[in-house]
């Protein structure tokens, strides 16, 4: 999902220069022409991920409008620019919120870097948010990722049940993201703060579950060698949250319900029971139902748990959730993995929206987690996710040896008849020595400017250099007569001013 800059200048030219720029890598760009408009779009919640600011405009300054925003709330990284470099300018933007600066006019390379550092310190930050509300236990709807209407439903289910103490069911398939919810309906509530514990009762032995949810005392079995709270004692004050329930033995359902009805437990081999405080969120991928009417579960704490249904949605009956999904994850293993991946291109979030995802999100997550490791490319492409796309990553062919650079030339030719002779490419001079960096230089630009018929973006795409080293180099090795006109003179023209 492409990442959208938000230029707010007065000036038409300077917006559409910048634009100009920012579109050829891949960014989506929207105008503001003033201070005023630039609060009032983000105000409408409009998605924007940087803003580019310019600090001298009409009405409220550069400055001003900065300070308005922080003064909101909007989150969103600030890169203010200005024509005038003094320090107490810069000073004084950066103390107000600003996360860089940089000089009008300014290379195009400039300002990318800019924009991408920012991408990635927003990133970073907004990871340091996440496990700082997860570890203290404040995750709350909000932080949900999803506005299908499926989601929506579930926010506000969880919402209204969040503030009554009401015991909840939440159903769904395995990888839906039921422990989410749990934690957002925690977060959400009185005890929000207070502990919340998470126990899979599917993955406790048998024989170990009575201990492990209600605690027990030194001695009590062999083993026991000492004291151990247990699991309710842990969430005395917050919330325990009963993941795949159904899995639990009859001989503890029996036990689970008395602590429901009376807010009691009984420790193996204790002498008495023990007052908690807890509110119990639990789970299922299975039909509890069905479980009732075979004898797996017994049908009064059936009843008891299932006061408060909350169902999740599987991924595929939600897919327009799938780039907002792709983008938290791109954010979140970029940060994990050192990476600075932007996020994925068109292509890839139609081949992800219409796959099945039989394990649902977090097949999805960790699909993305390994696209992340392997990328190489600003954006994740279909090829980064073979199994979904069935498109098989490109094999890098080797680099020739020296030896095959005399025939370069000749073997160019062929695959581009058209290709103009006059200037070839030599490595090696008339008396098979190498030739200077310089001279060589100097022939691949001519040779790439005859060859895209002097479309300077063209040919510095091809290079592999921005627009303005370019025609520095032009200007130097004396190509201008080289140069033809082309039908994308108007974005050169602005790259030159930019730079």
């Amino acid at each position: 999902m492409a990442k959208t800059v938000l230029v707010v200048d007065d000036d038409p030219t300077q917006r559409r220069l910048i634009q100009a720029v920012l579109e050829r890598e891949g960014f989506a760009v929207a105008h503001a022409e003033s201070g005023d408009r630039a609060i009032e779009r983000l105000g409408f919640g409009a998605p924007v991920d940087v803003v580019l600011l310019d600090l001298v405009m009409p009405g409220i300054s550069g400055q001003e409008t900065l300070v308005e925003m922080r003064a909101r709330g909007f989150p969103q990284p600030v890169i203010v620019v200005t024509a005038t470099g003094g320090i107490d300018t810069v000073v004084q933007a950066m103390q107000a919120g600003a996360m860089d600066f940089f000089i009008k006019p300014a290379a195009p390379e400039r300002i990318l870097v800019s924009i991408r550092n920012a991408l990635s310190m927003g990133a970073l930050k907004g990871e340091v948010d996440r496990l700082k509300k997860h570890a203290s236990g404040r995750t709350s709807f909000s932080d949900l990722i999803g506005a299908s209407p499926a989601m929506t439903l579930v926010k506000r289910l969880g919402e209204r049940a969040a503030k009554s103490a009401i015991p909840i069911l939440i159903t769904g398939e395995s990888g839906v993201g039921k422990e989410v919810i749990a934690r957002a309906v925690h977060g959400s509530s009185e005890r929000a703060g207070k502990p919340f514990v998470a126990v899979n009762c599917g993955a406790i032995p048998e024989n170990l579950v009575e201990s492990i949810l209600f605690g027990h005392e030194k001695g009590s079995f062999t083993g026991a060698t000492d004291k151990h709270l247990g699991k309710f004692q842990e969430a005395n004050g917050g919330t325990l949250f009963l993941d795949e329930v159904g899995e639990l033995p009859l001989d503890v359902q029996v036990k689970l319900l008395r602590a429901l009805q009376e807010s009691e437990i009984d420790p193996v081999g204790g002498k008495r029971a023990i007052k908690v405080d807890v509110r119990i969120v639990s789970a299922t991928n299975r039909d509890l139902s069905l479980a009732v009417k075979e004898g797996r579960f017994r049908e009064d704490l059936y009843y008891r748990l299932n006061v408060f249904p909350i169902e999740a949605p599987a991924l595929r009956d939600r897919r327009e959730d799938v780039p907002a999904l792709v983008d938290a994850f791109v954010k979140r293993f970029n940060v994990e993995e050192g990476k600075s991946v932007v996020g994925a291109t068109p292509e890839t979030i139609a081949c992800l929206a219409a796959f099945d995802w039989p394990g649902n999100v977090r097949q999805l997550e960790n699909a993305v987690y390994r696209a992340i490791v392997l990328a190489d490319a600003p954006y994740l492409q279909p090829h980064d996710f073979p199994a979904i796309s069935g498109v098989s990553p490109p094999i890098q062919a080797a680099e020739p040896v020296l030896a095959s650079f005399a025939a370069l030339p000749a073997a160019v030719g062929q695959m581009i008849p058209d290709m103009p002779s006059a200037v070839p490419v030599r490595i090696l001079d008339e008396r098979g020595h190498l030739r200077t960096l310089e001279e060589i230089e100097r022939d691949l630009i001519q040779l790439a400017i005859e060859i895209y018929a002097g479309h300077m973006s063209e040919v510095a795409r091809r290079l592999g250099i921005g627009r303005s080293t370019l025609y520095r180099k032009v200007r130097e090795q004396g190509l201008e007569d080289v140069i033809k006109g082309g039908h994308d003179e108007a974005v050169e023209d602005a790259d030159a001013q930019v730079a």
